[in-house]
C-alpha cells in the first residue's frame, strides 16, 4: 500500500511538472496531455525497452494512468486552484517520485538478474528520463543534464540497489527517505556537478 501511495504521488507530480512545461511554451490540451503522459510514464517506457521488460507492461498501469488524466484535465482548465500549492509541495512530490521510480527501476533490473550497469541504468531513466523526453520535446536543454543533480541520485538508488547494500522493505524505505533529503539538499544548496563550456572563438 505504501508503495502504491508513492507511485500515485511521483506519478501526480510527474505529470503536473509536464503540464507546467507544456503551458509555459503555450501548447494546446492536446500538447498538455502529451508532456504530461510522457514526463510520467516515458522513464518507464525507455527503461523496459531497455532491460527487456515487455512494452505492454506499462499499459497494465491503467490506474495510474486514470489518475495523471484526470489530473492533467483538471490543472488545464482550473489552474488557480493548485499553482500556489504546487509551488510549496512541488519539490517535494516530484523529489518522491523521482525516488520511487528510481528504486522500482533498479528492483525491475535486479529481478531480471541484470548487471550492475544496467541496474543503474534503469534507474536513473526510470527517475529521470521522463523530464529529458520532456523537456526535448518542449525544445528546452533537459535541466536534470545541465543545472542540478536530479539524475545523480537516481543513480545513487540504482547503486544501492545494485550492490545489495539496500533491500527487504526496511532498507528501501530508507532509502526512499535518503534520496529526498538528498534531492531536497540539493536544491537548497544550488549544488552542481562540475561543468565546462567550451567557448568558440572566431578571428
Amino acid at each position: 500500500m505504501a508503495w502504491d501511495v508513492l507511485n500515485v504521488i511521483g506519478t501526480i507530480a510527474f505529470a503536473l511538472s509536464g503540464v507546467i512545461v507544456a503551458m509555459e511554451e503555450d501548447f494546446d490540451l492536446m500538447g498538455v496531455y502529451i508532456l504530461g503522459f510522457v514526463t510520467a510514464f516515458g522513464g518507464g517506457a525507455i527503461r523496459n525497452l531497455l532491460i527487456g521488460v515487455p512494452v505492454s507492461a506499462l499499459w497494465e498501469q491503467g490506474t495510474l494512468f486514470t489518475i495523471a488524466f484526470i489530473v492533467m484535465t483538471i490543472a488545464f482548465f482550473l489552474p488557480n486552484l493548485w499553482i500556489n500549492h504546487w509551488l510549496k509541495f512541488g519539490l517535494l512530490f516530484d523529489a518522491i517520485g523521482l525516488a520511487a521510480f528510481a528504486i522500482q527501476g533498479a528492483l525491475f533490473a535486479t529481478s531480471m538478474d541484470h548487471p550492475l550497469s544496467a541496474v543503474i541504468v534503469a534507474a536513473a531513466l526510470t527517475g529521470a528520463g521522463g523530464g529529458i523526453v520532456r523537456d526535448m520535446l518542449a525544445r528546452r536543454k533537459p535541466l536534470v543534464l545541465s543545472k542540478e543533480i536530479y539524475i545523480g541520485w537516481a543513480m545513487l538508488a540504482g547503486a544501492a540497489i545494485g550492490l545489495n547494500i539496500v533491500s527487504g522493505p526496511i532498507g528501501i524505505g530508507f532509502l526512499i527517505i535518503l534520496v529526498v533529503f538528498l534531492r531536497m539538499l540539493s536544491v537548497h544548496y544550488n549544488w552542481c556537478l562540475p561543468h565546462r563550456k567550451i567557448e568558440h572563438r572566431t578571428s
